[in-house]
Formats: structure tokens, sequence, C-alpha cells
């Protein structure tokens, strides 16, 4: 295999451009030509192709984002989408893909896999739901800047005997919320995956007060049913039995624009560069990603028919510490 190109796709997550030096450099080392698809799938079927030399990924390590850029693609759901991206790849002589991204982009890269195409995804999605790897590039640093925010949020809490109701992301996976809640001391945390009760929060945070806790603090993933604002309304509405009053606060894509941490540089790192030596040995189809502290490949098809579950241990630990 003699030329490769990587793209990244969907949400971007800090670290991506650490996985993208990874994929260009370890591809140079073993000399390959190596290219960058601008715009993810969008990108490869319009033929967005850059090459990318060692000093072209030279200083991006330490920047959030993706230097090729990321963009949805309807278009490449469709067969007719698939068959122009496969020509460009063609054309220009790319024996070998690298997609680096979550579920969506996976499942983009399973499907140009089904054709015979070789593929090699990099696991990389702050939700952390992407079957195949115990965490994902760009959780780590989603993870303390949401963190950061509750531990700030809870200074002025504190200060003026309020409950804080943070917003994280995470539409369909409540894993930042919780794990977020559980290292912020949260009083309570609501995810997509379980009922939200509008009363019961209520009763939680009069709790937190008669208990003679200063604050509340409430972690809530975006996909919570009620949402946050709906949540916010309903407390409110109760504000004379509850004893704190509420603020809303909703970090939003402050979470993915962080500069990555140390965890998700070398995780990005190991990741890109497994994914070459893939591609090297003439192994496709695959996800790399990361258990038990070690690299492992996944089938394609296995990690897009998966579904990667919270630990209900982990739910149980919230609750126990939020007394």
């Amino acid at each position: 295999m003699k030329r490769i190109a990587v793209l990244t796709s969907g949400g971007d997550a800090p670290g991506m451009n650490a996985a993208i030096r990874a994929v260009a450099r370890t591809g140079i080392e073993k000399g390959m030509e190596v290219f960058g698809v601008e715009h993810g799938y969008a990108g490869l079927i319009a033929g967005n192709f850059i090459p990318l030399g060692a000093r072209d990924v030279g200083g991006i390590m330490q920047r959030g984002g993706t230097m090729l850029g990321s963009a949805r693609c309807p278009e490449f759901k469709a067969e007719e989408g698939r068959v122009k991206a496969l020509r460009e790849l063609n054309q220009k002589g790319i024996e070998g893909l690298v997609v680096i991204g979550g579920n969506g982009s996976q499942t983009g890269a399973n499907s140009l896999a089904a054709t015979g195409y070789p593929v090699v995804g990099v696991a990389s999605t702050i939700d952390n739901d992407l079957y195949g790897s115990e965490i994902t590039i760009g959780v780590d640093t989603a993870l303390n800047i949401a963190l950061e925010t509750i531990d700030r949020l809870k200074v002025t809490a504190s200060s003026h005997q309020r409950a804080m109701l943070v917003e994280v992301m995470g539409r369909d996976c409540g894993y930042l919320a919780l794990m977020a809640g559980i290292a912020g001391g949260a009083e309570a945390v609501l995810i997509p995956e379980c009922e939200t009760n509008p009363e019961e929060l209520a009763r939680e945070i009069w709790r937190a007060y008669e208990r003679g806790k200063p604050h509340a603090i409430v972690v809530v993933a975006e996909g919570a049913r009620p949402n946050a604002q709906g949540l916010a309304q309903y407390v409110k509405e109760q504000r004379a039995r509850l004893g704190f009053e509420l603020r809303v606060t909703i970090i939003g894509y402050v979470q993915r624009g962080g500069t990555p941490t140390y965890f998700d540089r070398m995780l990005a790192s190991r990741l890109g560069a497994a994914a070459v030596e893939q591609l090297a040995a003439g192994h496709h189809g695959l996800l790399v990603g990361i258990q038990k502290s070690e690299v492992v490949a996944t089938p394609l098809a296995e990690v897009v028919a998966g579904k990667k579950p919270l630990d209900p241990r982990l739910l149980d630990l919230a609750r126990v510490l939020s007394k």
C-alpha cells in the first residue's frame, strides 16, 4: 500500500488533530504518500484531497478541533454518493482510508468497507458511546471542561445558597453527564437512558437543603426528557418549598473546543498510528479502539451494530455519593 488518505467526520473532538498527525507521520515512516480529505465525506465526494507531509502536521497536536474540517453529508448515505467517493479515491490512486469519528462516521466507513475498499476507523467522539472502545478520543478533555465548569458554579452556588442546573452534551448518551456528576459531587444526574421525574428532582433539591447543604448541583444531559429548560421551569414553580433558588447553565459546544489533555493526545497518537499499521498489514474493515489499556481492532460491522451501555454500577454510585 503506497497511498492512503485520512478524514475526520461528524462532531469534532479534542485530539482529532493528534490522530491526523499520527496517521500522516506513521504512513510516511512506512514509505506511503498520505493525503488529507477536507470536510469529511463531503470532501471525499468532491475530491478535496491535500498532501500531508511531516511538516504539514507539525504544531497541530495541541490544537482542538480538526485541521481537515468536518461536515455532515446526507449525500454519502445514498449509494450514488458512495459511488462518487469511491471514484475519487480510485482516480487519485488512494489505496486505503482512515476515518476518524464516532457512530455516524463509522457507519459511513462500514458502508465503504462493505464494497471491499480498505477502510480502518479510529474511535473519536466526546459522547463515548462507540462500541469497540472503552474510551474514545475527546472524552477526557470534554469531561475536564465540564468538571471545571461545575467546580466554578459550585463556588458561586455556595456563596448565594442556590441550586445550579448544569446541562452538558449528550443527545443520546448520558456518559458525560454521569461521569461529570460523580466527579463533580452533584446532588442529582439526569440522563437519556433513565426516565426523568421532575417531582423527584424537586425532592432531591429539597433533601439537599434539609441536610444543610449550602448548594445543590444537578447535571443534566442535553438528551434528558424533560430537558434542562423544562426541568428548570418545573423546579422554579416549586421555589417556595425547595429552599434554594435555581439557575441554569448550558455548557454546550464549549466542551468540544478545548485544548486536548495529555490523555487525549496520547490516545489519539496510539490509535492513529495503529490504524496505519492495520492498513499496512493488509487488515481493514476494522475500528481501532482501546480495551484494558491495549489497542484492539473490532470489525466495523460489529461496531455499527453494537450498542455500548452505561455501567449500571456507576448510576448507583452517583446516587450513593450524592448524600
